[in-house]
């Protein structure tokens, strides 16, 4: 789940991503805000199952995913969605 705190309208925003992948050996956090780069943002495991990244963002709209050991998950704690170009969908997170 993304969540977000800022100070300012117009400043940066300290986003939180996690997603719950027990066993999982790798999970990273791609988005439009990282090209979609896969060696971008690696998330840490907390030892408790759940992976974590905290990062400041720009206000603006961002389209992301999560890739747990080579495969794609939505966000399970953030219900908004879009359609992408392979015919699945991306996690929306707005920050105004």
């Amino acid at each position: 789940m993304a969540t977000a705190k800022s100070v300012k309208k117009l400043k940066n925003h300290q986003v939180s991503f996690s997603i719950e992948a027990p066993g999982a050996k790798q999970v990273v956090l791609l988005g439009d805000f990282n090209n979609w780069d896969p060696e971008a943002h690696p998330m840490k495991d907390t030892g408790n199952g759940v992976w974590e990244k905290k990062m400041k963002l720009a206000p603006n709209q961002y389209e992301y995913k999560f890739l747990v050991d080579g495969e794609w998950k939505e966000d399970p704690g953030n219900e908004k969605v879009c359609a992408n170009c392979f015919g699945t969908l991306n996690n929306v997170l707005t920050l105004l």
